[in-house]
């Protein structure tokens, strides 16, 4: 079959929207961004959506090729995304990177002598990876382009499933910024705490998973 594929276009969609989980990674990008400017956060929102983007599409038709070259099972990105992860949810739950930020304003300035910022760019790691594009997403675009989505009809219709949930992730980060500044900087704390610790669990399980199918 070469032509558009309406079923295979929504199956992508809603296993990319399942796997990269817009409503579950928004939080998560509030929480990262809350002492940033609207700019910034603005920029990181766009920028991290691109850069997910340019990293699926490279696995969506090199991953496989990739990975093999390298000598590298996905177990194996999956299990290190993990450790990553969970070294993140580490800061937010002790609160280290707020430490950080405040040290660098005092400790850092540019020649000029004007102050430097204490925005950090989350947009490449983790927002990027592995939050968007993450070994679910790198793993179900493999394998939907290398199965059904071997016609050109394919994937487009693959292609447009992963866009569209792409495109959520951009219009909920740009929404979720200002809607959690508005919550307070006590609760906004609560938050963040919380959400350290599901990131921690979410971080756990891919370790888990990524040790389960290297056995397996």
């Amino acid at each position: 079959m070469t032509g558009f594929d309406i079923a295979l276009l929504s199956a992508s969609f809603v296993t990319f929207f399942v796997v990269i989980d817009p409503i579950g990674v928004a939080p998560i990008f509030a929480a990262l961004t809350d002492q940033s400017s609207a700019k910034h956060r603005r920029a990181m929102a766009i920028k991290s959506v691109l850069i997910a983007t340019g990293v699926l599409l490279m696995f969506a038709y090199l991953g496989e090729w990739l990975l093999g070259a390298l000598h590298i099972s996905l177990d194996a990105f999956r299990a290190a995304g993990g450790v990553l992860l969970f070294l993140i949810a580490l800061d937010m739950i002790f609160e280290k990177r707020t430490e950080r930020r405040e040290e660098r304003v005092e400790n850092m300035a540019h020649e000029d002598g004007t102050p430097m910022t204490s925005e950090e760019d989350i947009s490449v790691f983790p927002m990027a990876i592995p939050m968007l594009a993450g070994p679910g997403a790198i793993a179900s675009v493999m394998l939907f382009m290398s199965g059904e989505g071997a016609t050109v009809g394919g994937q487009l219709a693959v292609l447009g499933g992963l866009a569209a949930n792409l495109v959520l992730c951009l219009v909920i980060f740009l929404a979720v910024g200002p809607l959690m500044k508005l919550i307070g900087d006590t609760l906004a704390a609560m938050i963040t705490r919380i959400l350290g610790v599901i990131l921690a669990a979410l971080a756990a399980q891919f370790i888990f998973d990524g040790i389960a199918g290297a056995l397996l």
